[in-house]
């Protein structure tokens, strides 16, 4: 199996999983990565392909060449800009799956605005959105940021009325004591079935990506991420973020990442080993739901690779 990451340049911990979910099998996994530079950690995996911007109108013809010259069978996105051109690749291409949402759903769940819309009319519960009055204990969110930049804290009319456009941002209800939660998942995207869903709570976050992290055995957190997933009917690789108020004891969903998220790779050494399923579904096999360890905890930290021009 020749896999081929989009925009995976630091996921050397899950491209490693990916060969020895592989091997486990009895399969070779080889992996290739789509990155704007050479020069990323993931070389130290696999081969490095210099490609397009996702935005890019040549992107799908570059991508076929791609796919024929080094017999890609798998695309696996790892940021937000590649959920859509992963889905809509393999969506062309015969032959090539994609453990992902369609293209459709992905744009809806990267603009936080529609996001919202979206999960407050299939019953899901999330922060309020303001829709008018005082503006006091707010929280301003860019529609389509990520990684927690630009968000803008609201106490007064005055700051709510220095937004550049009201309409580039959701504003939320901001819930100041709380702990977060990530659930990550994944959906059979050949069937529909639900094959594990690990919460675990984040420790630390640096510049939006989670560095300590833990599973948790937290029912409520479980339901809620199943019951989103069952009303979204979203496929693939999910993660879902869960917010708990400790004022209140209730829990909202802040927003959903349709791809593997960066602290993935603590449900896999918890035990539910996602790049098997994903093997497994793109075979066509029906694995059974991967259980998980709760307090396995992982810390990640930074590792240099050298390039000699």
């Amino acid at each position: 199996m020749n896999i081929l990451l989009l925009g995976g340049a630091k996921r050397v911990s899950m491209a490693r999983m990916l060969k020895r979910a592989g091997t486990a099998r009895g399969d070779e996994v080889n992996i290739y990565s789509y990155e704007i530079s050479a020069h990323v950690p993931i070389s130290a995996m696999g081969k490095v392909i210099v490609g397009k911007k996702w935005s890019d109108p040549q992107i799908y013809a570059h991508l076929d060449q791609v796919a024929e010259q080094y017999g890609i069978g798998m695309v696996i996105p790892f940021v937000d800009g590649a959920v859509a051109v992963a889905a809509e690749f393999a969506r062309r291409r015969k032959g090539i799956f994609a453990p992902t949402c369609s293209a459709e759903q992905a744009e809806r769940m990267f603009d936080k605005a529609l996001a919202a819309v979206t999960f407050e009319s299939l019953g899901i519960p999330v922060p309020a959105t303001y829709r008018g009055g005082p503006a006091k204990g707010l929280i301003a969110k860019p529609r389509h940021g990520s990684a927690s930049k630009g968000l803008i804290t609201i106490d007064s009319d005055e700051q709510l009325d220095r937004l550049a456009d009201r309409n580039d941002y959701l504003i939320q209800q901001r819930i100041d004591r709380r702990e977060e939660y990530t659930v990550d998942c994944y959906v059979s995207v050949r069937t529909g079935r639900q094959l594990t869903i690990v919460p675990r709570k984040r420790i630390e976050v640096v510049g939006g990506e989670v560095t300590h992290t833990e599973t948790v055995m937290y029912p409520e957190v479980f339901d809620l991420a199943k019951l989103t997933l069952e009303r979204t009917g979203l496929r693939g690789a999910v993660t879902i973020q869960i917010i708990r108020d400790l004022d209140n004891d209730t829990l909202s969903v802040m927003e959903i990442n349709p791809r593997l998220g960066g602290g993935a790779v603590c449900a896999v050494h918890a035990g539910a080993d996602i790049p098997a399923l994903i093997l497994a579904d793109a075979a066509g096999e029906e694995p059974e739901f991967a259980c998980y360890r709760p307090n396995t905890e992982i810390c990640r930290y930074p590792q240099e690779i050298a390039f000699f021009n």
